[in-house]
Protein backbone atom coordinates (compact mmCIF):
# COMPACT_ATOMS: atom_id res chain seq x y z
CA UNK A 1 0.00 0.00 0.00
CA UNK A 2 2.16 2.77 -1.56
CA UNK A 3 1.51 6.27 -0.19
CA UNK A 4 1.93 9.21 -2.52
CA UNK A 5 2.13 12.91 -1.05
CA UNK A 6 1.22 16.07 -3.13
CA UNK A 7 3.54 19.38 -1.88
CA UNK A 8 2.39 22.64 -2.39
CA UNK A 9 4.58 25.18 -3.45
CA UNK A 10 4.16 29.02 -4.51
CA UNK A 11 6.25 30.71 -7.09
CA UNK A 12 8.20 27.41 -6.69
CA UNK A 13 8.90 27.64 -3.20
CA UNK A 14 7.77 24.91 -0.99
CA UNK A 15 5.24 25.96 2.12
CA UNK A 16 5.68 24.37 5.38
CA UNK A 17 2.34 22.66 4.92
CA UNK A 18 4.01 20.81 2.28
CA UNK A 19 7.01 19.45 4.90
CA UNK A 20 4.13 18.58 7.12
CA UNK A 21 2.32 16.39 4.73
CA UNK A 22 5.65 14.59 4.05
CA UNK A 23 6.33 14.33 7.48
CA UNK A 24 2.60 13.09 7.84
CA UNK A 25 2.86 10.71 5.05
CA UNK A 26 6.54 8.90 6.54
CA UNK A 27 4.82 8.35 9.34
CA UNK A 28 1.77 6.75 7.95
CA UNK A 29 4.02 4.48 5.17
CA UNK A 30 6.18 3.61 8.47
CA UNK A 31 3.07 1.85 10.03
CA UNK A 32 2.27 0.17 6.53
CA UNK A 33 6.02 -1.08 6.10
CA UNK A 34 5.72 1.17 2.72
CA UNK A 35 7.39 3.90 0.62
CA UNK A 36 6.69 7.72 0.42
CA UNK A 37 6.52 9.21 -2.97
CA UNK A 38 5.87 13.14 -3.33
CA UNK A 39 4.37 14.95 -6.75
CA UNK A 40 5.24 18.43 -6.89
CA UNK A 41 4.25 20.87 -9.77
CA UNK A 42 6.75 23.52 -10.80
CA UNK A 43 8.67 23.17 -7.96
CA UNK A 44 12.02 23.79 -6.75
CA UNK A 45 14.63 21.87 -4.87
CA UNK A 46 12.77 19.18 -5.63
CA UNK A 47 15.32 17.07 -3.54
CA UNK A 48 15.00 18.02 -0.24
CA UNK A 49 11.73 16.26 0.42
CA UNK A 50 14.11 13.00 0.82
CA UNK A 51 14.89 15.05 3.90
CA UNK A 52 11.50 14.99 5.09
CA UNK A 53 10.70 11.30 4.42
CA UNK A 54 10.02 11.44 0.55
CA UNK A 55 11.82 7.88 -0.90
CA UNK A 56 10.86 10.04 -4.36
CA UNK A 57 9.93 12.83 -6.09
CA UNK A 58 8.06 12.53 -8.91
CA UNK A 59 8.90 16.45 -10.77
CA UNK A 60 5.92 17.34 -13.00
CA UNK A 61 7.29 20.98 -14.67
CA UNK A 62 4.79 22.18 -16.94
CA UNK A 63 4.03 25.82 -18.48
CA UNK A 64 0.78 24.74 -18.91
CA UNK A 65 0.26 24.75 -14.40
CA UNK A 66 2.21 27.96 -13.99
CA UNK A 67 -0.84 29.64 -12.55
CA UNK A 68 -3.01 27.30 -10.36
CA UNK A 69 -6.26 25.64 -11.49
CA UNK A 70 -7.74 22.85 -9.58
CA UNK A 71 -8.88 20.68 -12.47
CA UNK A 72 -5.16 20.75 -14.38
CA UNK A 73 -3.92 19.55 -10.82
CA UNK A 74 -6.06 17.12 -9.87
CA UNK A 75 -5.72 15.18 -13.35
CA UNK A 76 -1.78 15.84 -12.87
CA UNK A 77 -1.78 14.42 -9.03
CA UNK A 78 -4.22 11.83 -10.79
CA UNK A 79 -1.65 10.69 -13.45
CA UNK A 80 1.27 10.22 -10.74
CA UNK A 81 -0.72 8.35 -8.40
CA UNK A 82 -2.07 5.91 -10.82
CA UNK A 83 1.56 5.67 -12.34
CA UNK A 84 2.65 4.71 -8.87
CA UNK A 85 -0.30 2.28 -7.94
CA UNK A 86 -0.66 4.56 -5.02
CA UNK A 87 -3.39 3.50 -2.34
CA UNK A 88 -2.94 6.39 -0.06
CA UNK A 89 -2.72 9.94 -1.28
CA UNK A 90 -2.14 12.52 1.12
CA UNK A 91 -2.54 16.23 1.08
CA UNK A 92 -2.52 19.52 2.77
CA UNK A 93 -5.95 21.21 4.28
CA UNK A 94 -4.40 24.51 2.17
CA UNK A 95 -6.92 26.52 0.61
CA UNK A 96 -6.19 24.97 -3.46
CA UNK A 97 -5.86 21.75 -2.06
CA UNK A 98 -9.67 21.82 -0.60
CA UNK A 99 -10.32 23.05 -4.44
CA UNK A 100 -8.34 19.51 -5.72
CA UNK A 101 -9.04 17.14 -3.48
CA UNK A 102 -13.16 16.62 -4.68
CA UNK A 103 -11.43 16.78 -7.94
CA UNK A 104 -8.98 13.94 -6.94
CA UNK A 105 -11.32 11.96 -4.90
CA UNK A 106 -13.66 11.32 -8.21
CA UNK A 107 -10.72 10.62 -10.42
CA UNK A 108 -9.50 7.69 -7.85
CA UNK A 109 -12.33 6.59 -7.14
CA UNK A 110 -11.10 7.31 -3.32
CA UNK A 111 -12.51 8.09 -0.22
CA UNK A 112 -12.43 11.07 1.17
CA UNK A 113 -11.52 12.75 5.00
CA UNK A 114 -10.36 16.62 5.23
CA UNK A 115 -8.87 18.05 8.32
CA UNK A 116 -7.09 14.57 9.74
CA UNK A 117 -5.25 15.34 12.73
CA UNK A 118 -2.61 12.45 13.38
CA UNK A 119 -1.82 9.23 12.25
CA UNK A 120 -4.51 6.13 11.52
CA UNK A 121 -5.64 5.04 14.88
CA UNK A 122 -6.06 1.84 12.90
CA UNK A 123 -4.74 0.54 8.91
CA UNK A 124 -7.08 -2.57 9.26
CA UNK A 125 -9.77 -1.48 8.92
CA UNK A 126 -8.32 2.65 7.56
CA UNK A 127 -9.58 4.98 10.46
CA UNK A 128 -8.39 8.56 10.85
CA UNK A 129 -9.26 11.08 13.45
CA UNK A 130 -10.29 14.84 12.01
CA UNK A 131 -11.53 17.86 13.46
CA UNK A 132 -15.22 18.40 12.88
CA UNK A 133 -18.01 21.42 13.85
CA UNK A 134 -15.32 24.02 13.11
CA UNK A 135 -12.90 22.26 15.63
CA UNK A 136 -15.57 21.75 18.30
CA UNK A 137 -15.53 17.71 18.19
CA UNK A 138 -13.61 14.87 16.26
CA UNK A 139 -14.74 12.18 14.52
CA UNK A 140 -13.38 8.68 13.29
CA UNK A 141 -13.94 7.85 9.62
CA UNK A 142 -13.03 4.14 8.06
CA UNK A 143 -12.45 4.50 4.54
CA UNK A 144 -13.43 1.49 2.69
CA UNK A 145 -12.02 2.11 -1.02
CA UNK A 146 -9.60 0.74 -2.50
CA UNK A 147 -7.40 4.43 -2.88
CA UNK A 148 -7.55 6.48 0.13
CA UNK A 149 -7.57 9.90 -0.04
CA UNK A 150 -6.50 12.06 2.90
CA UNK A 151 -5.93 15.88 3.64
CA UNK A 152 -3.90 16.66 7.07
CA UNK A 153 -5.22 20.23 8.99
CA UNK A 154 -2.74 22.72 9.23
CA UNK A 155 0.07 22.25 12.69
CA UNK A 156 -1.84 19.41 13.44
CA UNK A 157 1.52 16.81 12.54
CA UNK A 158 5.05 18.06 13.62
CA UNK A 159 7.72 18.65 10.94
CA UNK A 160 10.37 15.80 11.58
CA UNK A 161 13.92 15.78 9.53
CA UNK A 162 14.98 12.43 8.41
CA UNK A 163 18.65 10.95 7.70
CA UNK A 164 17.44 10.14 3.88
CA UNK A 165 17.34 11.26 0.64
CA UNK A 166 15.46 11.40 -2.43
CA UNK A 167 15.85 10.04 -6.41
CA UNK A 168 14.06 12.63 -8.46
CA UNK A 169 12.23 11.22 -12.00
CA UNK A 170 10.41 13.84 -13.98
CA UNK A 171 6.82 12.71 -15.77
CA UNK A 172 4.94 14.66 -18.31
CA UNK A 173 1.66 14.85 -17.44
CA UNK A 174 -0.73 15.02 -20.99
CA UNK A 175 -3.59 17.03 -19.37
CA UNK A 176 -5.73 15.64 -22.11
CA UNK A 177 -8.90 16.15 -20.64
CA UNK A 178 -8.60 19.99 -19.47
CA UNK A 179 -11.02 22.45 -21.03
CA UNK A 180 -9.70 25.12 -22.66
CA UNK A 181 -9.56 27.98 -20.11
CA UNK A 182 -7.31 30.55 -19.48
CA UNK A 183 -6.18 32.29 -16.05
CA UNK A 184 -6.35 36.26 -16.63
CA UNK A 185 -4.97 37.25 -13.46
CA UNK A 186 -4.01 36.21 -10.12
CA UNK A 187 -4.23 38.24 -7.07
CA UNK A 188 -2.31 38.37 -3.74
CA UNK A 189 -1.64 40.06 -0.25
CA UNK A 190 1.40 41.97 -0.24
CA UNK A 191 1.62 41.39 3.28
CA UNK A 192 5.03 40.49 4.26
CA UNK A 193 3.44 37.17 6.06
CA UNK A 194 -0.04 35.55 4.77
CA UNK A 195 -2.66 34.45 6.80
CA UNK A 196 -2.41 30.78 5.78
CA UNK A 197 0.75 30.76 6.56
CA UNK A 198 1.32 32.27 9.54
CA UNK A 199 2.68 31.12 12.44
CA UNK A 200 1.54 34.16 14.65
CA UNK A 201 -1.27 36.05 13.37
CA UNK A 202 -2.21 39.23 15.35
CA UNK A 203 -5.75 40.54 14.82
CA UNK A 204 -7.64 43.57 15.41
CA UNK A 205 -11.64 44.08 16.30
CA UNK A 206 -13.36 47.44 16.76
CA UNK A 207 -11.77 48.04 20.04
CA UNK A 208 -8.97 50.10 18.12
CA UNK A 209 -11.75 52.89 17.03
CA UNK A 210 -10.68 53.28 13.82
CA UNK A 211 -8.40 52.74 10.88
CA UNK A 212 -5.55 55.33 11.84
CA UNK A 213 -5.18 53.38 14.94
CA UNK A 214 -4.21 50.06 13.17
CA UNK A 215 -0.43 50.20 13.41
CA UNK A 216 -0.58 49.39 16.77
CA UNK A 217 -1.29 46.01 14.95
CA UNK A 218 0.87 46.21 12.45
CA UNK A 219 3.91 47.30 14.73
CA UNK A 220 3.11 44.10 16.89
CA UNK A 221 2.73 41.87 13.66
CA UNK A 222 6.10 43.18 12.69
CA UNK A 223 8.14 42.23 15.98
CA UNK A 224 6.89 39.45 15.96
CA UNK A 225 7.04 38.29 12.56
CA UNK A 226 3.54 37.84 12.37
CA UNK A 227 0.39 38.64 9.77
CA UNK A 228 -2.17 40.85 10.19
CA UNK A 229 -6.14 40.04 10.34
CA UNK A 230 -9.62 41.46 11.73
CA UNK A 231 -12.55 40.52 12.79
CA UNK A 232 -15.46 40.92 10.25
CA UNK A 233 -17.13 44.03 11.54
CA UNK A 234 -13.57 45.49 10.86
CA UNK A 235 -13.42 44.69 6.94
CA UNK A 236 -17.26 45.75 6.60
CA UNK A 237 -16.60 49.12 7.53
CA UNK A 238 -13.34 49.76 5.39
CA UNK A 239 -11.24 49.84 8.16
CA UNK A 240 -9.20 46.69 6.62
CA UNK A 241 -9.34 44.55 3.30
CA UNK A 242 -11.48 42.15 3.28
CA UNK A 243 -8.83 39.33 2.48
CA UNK A 244 -7.53 40.24 6.27
CA UNK A 245 -11.03 39.10 7.83
CA UNK A 246 -10.60 35.87 9.67
CA UNK A 247 -13.15 33.40 11.19
CA UNK A 248 -15.82 31.08 10.20
CA UNK A 249 -17.00 33.55 7.25
CA UNK A 250 -13.91 34.50 6.46
CA UNK A 251 -10.23 33.02 6.37
CA UNK A 252 -9.94 29.94 9.09
CA UNK A 253 -7.14 30.31 11.42
CA UNK A 254 -4.88 27.39 12.60
CA UNK A 255 -1.27 29.20 13.67
CA UNK A 256 0.26 27.83 16.68
CA UNK A 257 -0.26 31.82 18.29
CA UNK A 258 -3.34 33.81 17.72
CA UNK A 259 -3.42 37.28 19.21
CA UNK A 260 -6.89 38.53 19.67
CA UNK A 261 -6.94 42.28 20.40
CA UNK A 262 -10.19 44.40 21.14
CA UNK A 263 -12.25 41.78 19.81
CA UNK A 264 -15.37 40.63 21.74
CA UNK A 265 -15.24 37.06 20.34
CA UNK A 266 -18.34 36.39 18.10
CA UNK A 267 -19.38 32.83 18.05
CA UNK A 268 -18.60 32.74 14.30
CA UNK A 269 -14.86 34.05 15.17
CA UNK A 270 -14.07 31.77 17.93
CA UNK A 271 -15.34 28.69 15.24
CA UNK A 272 -13.15 30.42 12.77
CA UNK A 273 -9.47 31.13 15.05
CA UNK A 274 -10.50 27.83 17.45
CA UNK A 275 -7.48 25.58 15.55
CA UNK A 276 -4.93 27.76 16.64
CA UNK A 277 -2.71 26.45 19.39
CA UNK A 278 -2.70 29.29 21.51
CA UNK A 279 -4.90 32.09 22.01
CA UNK A 280 -4.76 35.20 23.14
CA UNK A 281 -7.14 38.18 24.22
CA UNK A 282 -6.04 41.69 25.09
CA UNK A 283 -9.55 43.34 25.87
CA UNK A 284 -10.86 45.96 28.26
CA UNK A 285 -14.48 43.83 28.72
CA UNK A 286 -14.00 41.26 31.45
CA UNK A 287 -17.22 39.80 30.20
CA UNK A 288 -16.09 39.55 26.41
CA UNK A 289 -16.62 35.87 25.03
CA UNK A 290 -13.40 35.43 23.64
CA UNK A 291 -11.84 35.76 27.59
CA UNK A 292 -13.65 31.90 27.65
CA UNK A 293 -11.99 30.39 24.64
CA UNK A 294 -8.47 31.96 25.06
CA UNK A 295 -5.54 30.70 26.81
CA UNK A 296 -4.65 33.54 28.04
CA UNK A 297 -6.39 37.23 28.50
CA UNK A 298 -5.02 40.53 29.77
CA UNK A 299 -8.21 43.02 30.70
CA UNK A 300 -7.31 46.41 30.22
CA UNK A 301 -6.84 49.23 28.03
CA UNK A 302 -5.16 47.97 24.50
CA UNK A 303 -3.53 51.35 23.50
CA UNK A 304 -1.69 50.86 26.84
CA UNK A 305 -0.79 47.29 26.65
CA UNK A 306 0.00 46.64 23.16
CA UNK A 307 3.08 49.62 22.97
CA UNK A 308 4.35 48.30 26.40
CA UNK A 309 4.15 44.88 24.69
CA UNK A 310 5.94 46.05 21.53
CA UNK A 311 8.99 47.62 23.91
CA UNK A 312 9.00 44.13 26.06
CA UNK A 313 9.34 42.20 22.93
CA UNK A 314 11.88 44.56 20.84
CA UNK A 315 13.84 44.74 24.32
CA UNK A 316 13.75 40.89 24.71
CA UNK A 317 14.86 40.52 21.10
CA UNK A 318 17.60 42.95 21.50
CA UNK A 319 19.21 40.80 24.61
CA UNK A 320 19.19 37.61 22.63
CA UNK A 321 19.98 38.89 19.38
Amino acid sequence: MSVLVYTESEEGVFKKTAFEAVSYAKGLADSLNTTVTAVTINSKDVAQLGKYGANKVIDIQNDALQKFRADAYAEAITEAAKKEGAKVVVLTSTTNSKYVAPLLAVDLDAGFVSNVVDLPTSTKPFVVKSSVFSNKAFAETEIKTDVKLIAVAKNAYQVKEVDGSAEVESLDVSLANIKDVEVADIEKSTDKVTIADAEIVVSGGRGLKGPENWHLIEDLAEVLGAATACSKPVSDMGWRPHEEHVGQTGKPVASNLYIAIGISGAIQHLAGVSASKVKVVINNDPEAPFFKAADYGIVGDAFEIVPELIEKLKAFKAENA
